[in-house]
């Protein structure tokens, strides 16, 4: 079994960066990373937070840092992955996990198509899709060129179906990420590069303000899900490990839905 682990999913020494890492779904891809031995980077919007979770994991004994950023800042993303490659020597998986909540789905009176928010559309977009563009175009510029260079992008099954309470903003956001990932596959094959997105349904995390706490919602996706229940955060870290290490040699250009058998 050892042997089978060192020669697929060993990612013991590569340099990461998780953008969004501080909670949630990213702070789930960031701890299995470090625990499996990379030195990873977490990047979030939130200060504080940031800090207590690189202090918790910093406790386990794994190499991990903080760093404050805002992925809807084209400079302040490449700067992030500039410096961790100049202050690691290379710089070997980037996960462009940083997104928001799009506020009510389409069914609420709040989130129909005749009451969008252009305002709260425009920081939807700022961040989930624009924040994944300029994190795709830094990892273009920094990642080490070769064949254990990753990038994995946070998408969401509402980037491929209907999802009755998720919003227009954040739906579009989403399918936008997704089909940056087939786009950048062809583009960044040729240096080696693994490019894949990740897609999950309901997850218990407190993105949008806890929304999944809301008895309807939570009900939603835990009746849409073959299991009836929603999906904890370290579900998402096998699915993660398999895109960021060697496993996943020949996977490029995708978009795996982790969604309890809701498609």
């Amino acid at each position: 079994m050892s042997d089978v682990h060192d020669k697929n999913f060993d990612v013991r020494g590569r340099v990461a960066v998780v953008t969004g890492g501080a909670s949630g779904l990213g702070l789930a891809m960031a701890t299995v990373l470090a625990r499996a031995g990379a030195v990873v980077v977490i990047a979030d919007v939130d200060e504080a937070e940031l800090k207590r979770v690189v202090d918790e994991l910093r406790s386990e004994d794994v190499t991990v840092h903080g760093i404050v950023l805002d992925v809807s800042d084209w400079d302040a993303v490449d700067q992030t992955l500039a410096r961790t490659k100049v202050d690691n020597g290379h710089l070997d998986i980037v996960v462009a996990n940083a997104g928001i909540s799009g506020g009510p789905g389409a069914l609420a009176e709040e989130g129909s198509l005749a009451n969008l928010d252009p305002e709260g559309w425009q920081r939807v977009m700022d961040v989930n899709l624009t924040g994944a563009a300029a994190t795709l175009r830094a990892a273009a510029r920094h990642l080490t060129p070769g064949d254990r260079a990753r990038i994995v992008v946070t998408s969401s099954l509402a980037a491929v179906r209907w999802v009755s309470v998720v919003g227009y903003a954040y739906a579009a956001s989403k399918a936008g990420v997704s089909n940056l990932v087939r786009y950048a596959a062809k583009d960044l094959g040729k240096s080696g590069v693994r490019i894949n997105a990740i897609a999950p349904s309901g997850f218990r995390t407190n993105i949008g303000g806890g929304r999944l706490k809301i008895k309807e919602i939570g009900d939603f996706f835990a009746t849409d899900s073959a299991f009836n229940r929603l999906a904890e955060p370290d579900e998402i870290e096998g699915l993660t490990l398999l895109l960021c290490s060697d496993a996943s040699s020949y996977i490029t250009g995708a978009t795996f839905s982790i969604d309890g058998g809701a498609m």
